[in-house]
């Protein structure tokens, strides 16, 4: 097993540098590339984060990407008012497939998606960003621009936790690396198995089932391994993440979530309770609050009459 993922890493491990964009153009021949952020109050970061790609990768007669956009999912901010004055289109959450009520979660924002971008290619991109880069965008997109077998592949960089290069990404040196190391050993090899920027072909990600929640990166990774095999998933070196981290509490919740959507794949019997239970110090000492644990999952995209009506049109 070792041997089969040192060979896949080096088979299918790149750094960025190695398609610049303008290859990447003269590669297309006629796919579309559509990029999606979702967001949630992210009013600080998401403008430059639209801002940069629209700048760079669709100005010009022969752009890069041809769709950019924001999925809001109910923010309180004026999230949606910055990423449409810096370029993206925005759409609500609720204001796609409006018979089937939304459910809170990124995955759930992921999953509609579909349904309101048109491109070959999908990449999403966290909209929490900051000192945004361009290759988080066309490092993703290059390999199944320039690679005909590969059909989704995330970012790997670096994540820095303060001053602390690669103490980021907690839930996945605690949580995900641990689980696919023991139960799909195949995805040993990726750097950012939880990260929030990839691109996968659209032909793929419509065959896939949706975790509503935080488990979604790990959902449609474990998902592609088994659809499409390993050979036809990559990783891009982008250099490095930074964005804003979470409290020790809610990465609990997050690695719950991730555990639960494990599981469910692990097994469809028995399964834990989906509650997690957590502590906060009040007045009268430590207090007990649970929280439900995302146990939803939205089915494969071409199984929706709307969308396939839509791709038929």
């Amino acid at each position: 097993m070792l041997r089969e993922v040192e060979r896949w890493l080096a088979r299918r491990s790149w750094p960025a540098a190695d398609r610049p964009v303008e290859q990447l153009v003269a590669a297309k021949q006629g796919a579309q590339v559509s990029v999606v952020l979702p967001a949630l109050n992210e009013e600080a970061t998401v403008g430059a984060i639209v801002s940069v790609i629209r700048r760079e990768l669709m100005a010009g007669p022969a752009p890069l990407v041809d769709e950019l956009v924001v999925i809001d999912s109910g923010s309180t901010d004026r999230t949606g008012e910055f990423a449409e004055a810096a370029g993206a289109r925005v759409v609500h959450r609720d204001d796609i497939l409006p018979r089937l009520s939304a459910v809170p979660g990124k995955g759930e924002v992921l999953w509609r998606s579909l349904l309101v971008t048109s491109g070959d290619i999908v990449c999403f991109v966290d909209a929490d960003l900051r000192d945004f880069s361009a290759q988080f965008v066309s490092g993703t997109v290059g390999p199944l621009l320039t690679e005909p077998d590969v059909q989704f592949v995330k970012a790997m960089y670096d994540r820095p936790l303060g001053d602390e290069p690669g103490q980021g990404g907690r839930v996945t040196e605690l949580v995900a690396r641990p689980l696919l190391n023991l139960h799909w050993p195949l995805l040993a090899g990726f750097v950012q198995p939880l990260g929030g920027e990839y691109a996968v072909r659209r032909s793929l990600l419509e065959r896939l089932p949706f975790p509503v929640g935080y488990g979604v990166e790990l959902g449609l990774l474990v998902d592609a391994l088994h659809t499409v095999g390993l050979d036809a998933l990559g990783q891009v070196d982008v250099g490095v993440r930074k964005h804003r981290h979470q409290d020790g509490q809610a990465l609990g919740r997050m690695a719950a979530a991730i555990y639960r959507t494990a599981q469910l794949r692990l097994s469809r019997g028995h399964l834990v309770r989906p509650e997690l239970t957590q502590f906060e110090r009040g007045e009268e000492g430590f207090r007990p609050r649970t929280y439900a644990v995302d146990t939803e999952e939205r089915p494969p995209m071409r199984e929706i009459a709307e969308y396939a009506a839509r791709r038929a049109a």
